[in-house]
């Protein structure tokens, strides 16, 4: 499990950080959506409580294809599938077998997916600030700009050579979620049916 210490610092005292520096984060964001109509990688989740906390690890894999379509599968500690087309989004538990359905635009809102597989512009539904440099990482803060979200911020941080390493998020709750991405692979060719979801046989079927 790769943890960020870095990432959970800048949660933490993000207003002793220092801004009015180059754009480098924001840009890398723009070019990383401009330049980018598919990806697929890896990912290790760490979700802490208010007080920093370890609350739950896990880990698997994530696809998504520009604009609207995303696949993030979850293999451990639990088996969980979740899979968006543009119109739907599915959130399928594997051992409870229960898929609930909900419909994108509410589902996803201002969210990490609508960053990273939107197809708005992203200043449409995000403040941009520039956070800096911390340990070889340009980071930025994305604050959405509906009231209605679930998350307060997003921090998002780059490698100096625009690569997406690290995004952070706090939740109205106070809980703050830490993804790091590996092995990640911009613009391969991904399969129609990846961003296509048929509820299991028997399974509990929500429709939000």
């Amino acid at each position: 499990m790769v943890r960020s210490n870095c990432a959970i610092l800048l949660l933490c005292l993000s207003s002793l950080i220092s801004v009015g520096v180059e754009a480098a984060a924001i840009d890398s964001l723009k070019a990383f959506i401009q330049e980018t109509r598919t990806v697929r990688a890896n990912f290790s989740q760490t979700l802490y409580d208010k007080n920093a906390r370890i609350l739950q690890e896990s880990s698997g894999t994530m696809q998504f294809e520009r604009p609207e379509k995303f696949r993030w599968t979850y293999e451990k500690p639990y088996e969980q599938l979740i899979v968006g087309d543009g119109t739907q989004v599915w959130f399928y538990d594997r051992d409870l077998n229960q898929v609930t359905i909900r419909q994108f635009n509410i589902a996803i809102g201002s969210s990490p997916a609508a960053l990273l597989a939107g197809s708005s512009t992203i200043e449409d539904n995000f403040v941009l600030t520039e956070l800096g440099l911390q340990n070889d990482i340009e980071w930025l803060e994305a604050i959405p700009k509906s009231k209605e979200s679930t998350f307060e911020f997003i921090q998002m941080g780059f490698s100096p050579e625009g690569a997406l390493k690290i995004m952070a998020l706090r939740d109205s709750f106070g809980q703050t979620t830490v993804l790091s991405f590996s092995d990640l692979d911009k613009n391969p060719a991904l399969p129609a049916d990846l961003f296509k979801f048929t509820p299991p046989d028997k399974a509990d079927v929500i429709s939000e």
